[in-house]
C-alpha cells in the first residue's frame, strides 16, 4: 500500500504539487489524470524520490520512503516512461536484465527471468533477446520497457504517460497487455495520463489533478456519475459519460436468457463495444458465448440501455 500524506512541491514561488493526500491500495491500478502542467508527473516522481518533496511524505507498506536509501528504493520500484528509455546500444535481453544485474542476481536467474518475461509479452526469446531497440516496432519497444521495469519483481510499478507515443490500435493492445500482466502478478501500479478514456479503461481508482491540486479521487464509476463541479465535470465530458459508464461493465453483466442467431459475443467484451457491434450489424440482439459455469444467452440493445440506466440509479 502507498500512503501519500500532504505531499507538496514548490520551486521558487511556484507550487507544482499542492498538499496532495491519497492511498493506493496494494494490488490495484491507480491512474493520475489531468492536463499538462497539473503536477501529475511530479507527484509520481516524488513516490520514488526522483524529486524530493518540499513537505509531506510517502509511505510504502508503512515505511517512510525518506528512511530508505535512494538506490534501494528505486531498485524496488519499476519505472516506465514515455518512449521507454531503452538503452540503444544494449540488446533486448541486456535491457531487461538491467536492474537484476545491478542488485546482484546470478546469471542463470537473470537468463531465466528474461526468457520468462519475453515469452509473457509474446516476444519469442530466440528471435528478440539479441535484437537492439531500433530493430523493434514501437509496440515491441513498449513491451520491452515494461518487461524491464518488472524484471526484478517489484511490488510497485510507476508509469509516466507510457502509451502516449503509440498509435491508437497498438496503444489499446498495450493497455490490455498491462491489465493481463497486473492480474497475473498482482503488481500495484500508479500510472499518469492525460487521457480520461485510458484512465477509465485501466484504473481501479482515478485521481484527477488540476493546477497542482487533487480535485477528486474515486472509482471510474464514481467520477462518471458524481464528478466534482468544474474541471472534473468538463474532463469526464457530459455527452461521453453514459458511454464511458457502459465501458466499465461486461457483456456477462447484461446477459438475457434465450438463444438467438448470429455470431456470438465474448462475455468479457465491455457493454459499450457490444452496443457498437449491435448498431453496426443492425441487430437488436446477439448471442453470447457460454463460459464455464454460465449458460450463453443473448445481449440486446434494450438490455444494455436498461443496464446503463440501472447503474446510474443505483449509484445516485
Amino acid at each position: 500500500m502507498i500512503a501519500i500524506e500532504h505531499l507538496t512541491k514548490r520551486i521558487g514561488g511556484t507550487t507544482i504539487v499542492d498538499d496532495v493526500s491519497m492511498v493506493v491500495e496494494a494490488g490495484t491500478i491507480t491512474v493520475v489524470v489531468g492536463t499538462s502542467g497539473a503536477g501529475k508527473s511530479t507527484l509520481l516522481r516524488m513516490v520514488n524520490r526522483l524529486i524530493s518533496p518540499t513537505s509531506g511524505r510517502v509511505l510504502i507498506d508503512g515505511t517512510d520512503t525518506m528512511t530508505i536509501a535512494e538506490d534501494t528504493l528505486r531498485h524496488r520500484i519499476g519505472y516506465v516512461i514515455q518512449g521507454n528509455g531503452l538503452f540503444p546500444h544494449w540488446t533486448v535481453a541486456r535491457n531487461i536484465a538491467t536492474v537484476p544485474r545491478l542488485i546482484g542476481w546470478d546469471a542463470s536467474r537473470i537468463d531465466q527471468r528474461v526468457t520468462e518475461l519475453l515469452a509473457l509479452f509474446q516476444l519469442d526469446p530466440g528471435e528478440f533477446a539479441g535484437k537492439f531497440p531500433h530493430q523493434l516496432s514501437g509496440g515491441q519497444q513498449q513491451r520491452v520497457g515494461v518487461a524491464r521495469a518488472l524484471a526484478a519483481e517489484p511490488g510497485l510499478l510507476l508509469m509516466d504517460e507510457p502509451f502516449g507515443a503509440l498509435d491508437p490500435i497498438i496503444r489499446r493492445r498495450a493497455q490490455d497487455d498491462l491489465l493481463a500482466i497486473q492480474r497475473r502478478f498482482g503488481t500495484t501500479i500508479m500510472l499518469v495520463t492525460h487521457d480520461m478514456e485510458e484512465a477509465c479503461h485501466l484504473g481501479d481508482r482515478i485521481a484527477v489533478m488540476h493546477e497542482a491540486k487533487l480535485l477528486q479521487y474515486g472509482t471510474p464509476a464514481e467520477l462518471l456519475i458524481r464528478p466534482a463541479e468544474g474541471f472534473v465535470e468538463r474532463l469526464v465530458g457530459s455527452s461521453e459519460r453514459p458511454f464511458r459508464l457502459l465501458s466499465l461493465a461486461k457483456v456477462r453483466d447484461a446477459v438475457e436468457p434465450g438463444d438467438v442467431p448470429g455470431s456470438p459475443v465474448d462475455p468479457d467484451l465491455n457493454l459499450r463495444d457490444a452496443l457498437s457491434r449491435l448498431i453496426w450489424t443492425g441487430a437488436e440482439r446477439l448471442p453470447v458465448a457460454p463460459e464455464q459455469g454460465r449458460p450463453g444467452g443473448h445481449v440486446s440493445v434494450a438490455g444494455i440501455i436498461a443496464h446503463g440506466r440501472s447503474s446510474m440509479r443505483l449509484s445516485e
